[in-house]
């Protein structure tokens, strides 16, 4: 634990990802691997989380990125844990080296203290969160915690929180593991410091009321299972068979015949996230908890062609229990049943496995594979998608679904370009600039949504949409309350400018997340990425969409344009993809030139 660095450079970066980020572009050395004891893993909020703001939830692990090996690892999670390691007195959490027996952590009001984690080793996430909260004998304790995925250190290994939440991307879950840290407890009786305390309540009330502007939260009210998952597949969106077909007849189609509790996050007027109490079916009676949003359901579930709606909310709270992120292993899951289906894999590959499209029993039993590295089958699934693609051999590596190496935010991109390239020109982490095919970006202009399948203007919507989106990803607060919202730039620089008493204008935040999406970039390549890496997508993505409004359309012819066109927007060398020196300087990041410049 170290002190927070001074305000200028917190003004810089604000919290969250941009903090984190320059917190372990100066702490990791050249050459140090993920699971290396140096790689440190960084737990981050931001000056918004915990206050009185609409979804103040966001904290953030930033690690160098085990499922790429060479990126920066960026995961979101909301929940409660960070709004009680502020409530706790902690801004930033910096984890490094590694124990040689599990242990846990005890933070509380100040104070952290090691605790031995031996009989809790083995257990899902959910029994761990039990098992933790009865050895402190705190019920409000906020925990996050690895599954076997992550104790075993698997490829798309997830730290789980609150039951309900998930720090998901980068690998986070597999670097957690490597330090035998199996938990995470926090709770604190603190509050969160404000220079201006007269506008914040007027200011939550405007933001409030956009927030509920109709048709924009989708997710709210845990709607995506109580709308039955209508828009997802009525939009050819779906995510089914490992991308091979049109959405399965029907898929989600009664979901909401089942019960349905809201779970909301911290001082959340939005509630995506829900316990679901599975009514009918093989799994009547049980009760998942899962988070808002669709890629996790589809990732479970979808990607198999599994369609029996309580089986999918049982699948994806298995994959939660075990530890492992959804679109990742989704797309390592599809990719092994298609190449069961086609012959590439046998029942003697798969230690008696029928890999068949729709069997939930042979899906549960392959990820408890996966997860301890069991048999053949269950080592080459733990590497991630690619990896197995090339290990089955074939032409398993024409049907996978990747990018950079790793799976993606798992919906079928296929029909929607600018969402599309985000995901390419990504870390292979979380959600990157998300375009705005799906949704209106306002405060960058997008006052609906664009053409989905228009290659023109694709490359300047990910640069003007991934800008805000590390401004927001830096603030403290849940993206669902600020993307698409009207206003949200401006509830944003006002909501940190009351917190801080900086008076951020809304050109400056922009120039933050310019700024931020830079430093990533040359964390990227001081670690080994290149040009080639942004072009690194698995063939499944680039085939043409089989049915719907894009049937037989693919972003492929344009891909390379559309790359060069990014690169030349962001001022960055079209051969090397490095920001070119005075891109780097107008950020006042020139003193990072000579890392990637020779």
């Amino acid at each position: 634990m170290e002190n927070l660095p001074d305000e200028k450079i917190l003004r810089e970066y604000v919290g969250c990802f941009g903090l984190g980020l320059r917190t372990l572009y100066e702490q990791l050395p050249k050459g140090v691997g993920p699971l290396d004891p140096e790689n440190p893993l960084i737990f981050t909020t931001g000056p918004l989380t915990g206050t009185d703001f609409p979804a103040p939830t966001n904290c953030t692990i930033t690690t160098l990125n085990f499922n790429t090996g060479f990126t920066a690892g960026r995961a979101h999670s909301h929940g409660y844990f960070g709004s009680y390691m502020k409530f706790a007195g902690f801004d930033q959490l910096i984890i490094e080296g590694a124990s040689l027996e599990p242990v846990y952590l005890w933070i509380h009001d100040g104070e952290v203290e090691i605790r031995d984690a031996v009989g809790i080793w083995g257990k899902d996430t959910h029994e761990t969160e039990d098992s933790v909260k009865d050895d402190l004998k705190e019920a409000r304790a906020s925990v996050a915690a690895i599954g076997p995925a992550g104790e075993n250190m698997c490829h798309a290994a997830l730290v789980e929180n609150d039951k309900n939440h998930t720090f998901a991307h980068g690998g986070c879950g597999a670097v957690m593991g490597s330090k035998k840290l199996k938990a995470i407890a926090i709770y604190g009786t603190g509050s969160v410091g404000v220079v201006n305390k007269e506008g914040l309540k007027p200011l939550r009330e405007k933001w409030v009321a956009d927030l509920f502007t109709p048709g924009l939260i989708r997710v709210g009210r845990a709607g995506i299972p109580k709308s039955d998952y209508k828009f997802y597949r009525e939009s050819y969106m779906l995510a089914t068979k490992n991308l091979t077909s049109a959405p399965l007849p029907n898929w989600g189609a009664d979901m909401s015949k089942h019960k349905i509790t809201l779970k909301p996050c911290f001082k959340c007027p939005i509630a995506c996230s829900y316990d679901v109490e599975v009514v009918s079916g093989p799994h009547k009676g049980y009760t998942a908890t899962l988070a808002g949003g669709g890629e996790n359901l589809e990732g479970a579930a979808g990607m198999i062609g599994v369609s029996e709606t309580g089986t999918i909310f049982y699948l994806t709270d298995l994959l939660d229990r075990l530890g492992f992120e959804a679109g990742d292993i989704g797309s390592t899951l599809g990719l092994a049943f298609e190449c069961f289906e086609e012959g590439l894999i046998t029942e003697e590959d798969t230690g008696g496995l029928l890999l068949k499209w729709g069997n939930a029993e042979a899906a549960e039993r392959l990820l408890k594979k996966i997860c301890q590295k069991e048999g053949w089958i269950g080592k080459i699934l733990s590497q991630g998608p690619k990896r197995a693609a090339e290990a089955i051999g074939g032409d398993a590596s024409e049907r996978v679904v990747y990018v950079k190496g790793t799976g993606i935010n798992i919906h079928d991109w296929r029909s929607r370009w600018g969402i599309m390239l985000g995901q390419i020109l990504g870390g292979g982490t979380g959600w990157p600039a998300p375009a705005a095919d799906l949704r209106a970006e306002p405060s960058v202009g997008y006052n609906k949504s664009t053409e989905p399948r228009k290659p023109e203007g694709k490359p300047l919507e990910i640069r003007k949409t991934g800008i805000i989106k590390f401004w927001n990803d830096s603030t403290g607060l849940c993206w669902f309350a600020s993307w698409g919202v009207p206003n949200a730039l401006s509830y944003t620089t006002k909501a940190v400018s009351l917190i801080t008493g900086w008076d951020i204008t809304e050109e400056e935040a922009l120039e933050i997340g310019e700024r931020i999406v830079n430093l990533e970039r040359v964390f990227n390549i001081k670690h080994g990425l290149t040009p080639a890496d942004d072009l690194d997508v698995g063939p499944r993505l680039l085939e043409p969409v089989p049915e719907g409004p894009a049937k037989g359309k693919t972003l492929k012819p344009y891909l390379k344009w559309m790359v060069s066109e990014y690169y030349k927007l962001m001022g960055w060398d079209l051969k090397t993809g490095k920001p070119y020196k005075s891109t780097l300087e107008r950020l006042n990041l020139g003193e990072l030139v000579k890392d990637i410049w020779n």
